[in-house]
């Protein structure tokens, strides 16, 4: 087992070694791994990972699944609300006992990322000289972000995950995972992802990135500590808004607004429409959670993803993937459309089919259809034990 310094739980003092049976369930831990140089060359000192846990390491620790959270997730999978958790958890209802993921039969484990807001080193947290990094945070890749959780992994004492899942910049980090090391993954689940963002997905971060970056308020990235306490959140709202939009339907949109105004305006009097003020409240709920500068860089993240690079290109990359490899997509994603999936299954010999949620919400049908998340999370699961038998 790797020693990369102790373990917190948030508000205690430190343990020593690593996971301990005693620590709180679903709360909050912290663990130092280390530095880190990015795959842009910039070396991250002192790097510290917030994760969460639900159920217990068997002794042998062959009963471990990793989630890798979306875009603004982290690792508050599931639980409620409360200190250190601004809202309850993202996939509320998938992880505990007796639900999809059972903890009582799985050890299950969700960090924040590198570059994170949420615990994690990110542009907000201090650098070495002891001002935030802002502007000074370097380019991150999905690799470093997966290089980050493998040293977590093995701070856990975690030789071999028996299934990695995640939704969307999630189930990219579970591709680089399978690919990046494949004796450590016994089987995976991706969900509404691909194996390399397009040039669409490009335009659209970049539009989501310019409008935070125009917000006199961004101030180049170094807005902590300012003297208005004024961070760039019109931007944020408006980069939320655009993302927004590729989170859900045309379809969605209409049937629940159509061109209703929103209660008590008139839009021919400049109030909003019903659909503006749900944008409203999608932006302003965001940028009271979230960090423009994490936003940023986990968004150039994505548009950098490609599993082919470097490796030959994707039918080499994927090519290798022989562990079982659940791909879903959600057949009315206008963000990852399942072309992008089929792509993935078509080149990986661990992949069996392509398997569709039947969604009207677009994107966010991985938040949205438990039930439907939940059968094919029961089949990734079936497939990895199953491959154990053989």
């Amino acid at each position: 087992m790797a020693d990369y310094g102790p373990l917190t739980y948030e508000g205690r003092p430190p343990a020593s070694g690593a996971w301990r049976e005693d620590d709180p369930v679903g709360e909050r831990h912290f663990v130092d791994v280390g530095s880190v140089t990015t795959e842009s060359g910039v070396e991250i000192p002192n790097v510290r990972v917030a994760y969460e846990t639900w159920g217990t390491l068997n002794a042998d620790r062959t009963n471990a699944i990793y989630i890798c959270h979306a875009l603004t997730g982290d690792s508050h999978v599931t639980g409620p609300a409360g200190p250190g958790h601004a809202t309850a958890g993202w996939w509320e209802g998938l992880v505990g006992p007796g639900c999809d993921i059972d903890t009582d039969e799985w050890f299950v484990v969700c960090a924040n990322v590198l570059g994170g807001c949420q615990g994690t080193t990110g542009p907000s947290s201090l650098a070495e000289d002891g001002r935030p990094w802002g502007s000074r945070f370097p380019v991150v890749t999905v690799a470093d972000m997966v290089e980050v959780e493998r040293r977590l992994s093995d701070a856990l004492g975690i030789d071999t995950w028996a299934l990695l899942l995640g939704p969307s910049l999630g189930g990219m980090r579970v591709l680089e995972w399978m690919v990046r090391h494949p004796d450590r993954v016994r089987g995976g689940l991706v969900l509404g992802s691909t194996a390399a963002v397009s040039a669409d997905q490009i335009a659209t971060h970049a539009t989501q990135i310019g409008a935070i970056e125009a917000d006199p308020c961004f101030q180049g990235g170094d807005y902590y500590g300012s003297a208005d306490g004024e961070g760039p959140h019109q931007g944020m709202g408006l980069a939320r808004r655009i993302a927004h939009l590729t989170y859900r339907t045309e379809t969605e949109l209409a049937d629940r607004f159509g061109r209703d105004a929103q209660d008590g305006e008139d839009p021919f009097s400049g109030g909003r429409f019903a659909v503006e003020s749900y944008l409203d409240h999608q932006a302003d709920k965001l940028a009271r959670r979230f960090d423009a500068n994490t936003y940023i860089a986990l968004t150039r993240a994505m548009s950098l993803f490609d599993l082919g690079h470097g490796r030959g290109g994707l039918d080499a990359a994927l090519g290798s993937i022989t562990a079982p490899l659940t791909v879903v997509g959600i057949d009315t994603d206008r963000l990852f459309p399942t072309r992008l999936q089929q792509q993935i299954v078509d080149l990986t010999p661990g992949a069996d089919r392509l398997h569709l949620i039947l969604s009207p919400f677009g994107h966010d049908g991985f938040l949205v259809e438990d039930e439907q998340v939940g059968v094919f999370v029961a089949h990734a699961l079936h497939r990895v034990r199953r491959s154990q038998q053989t």
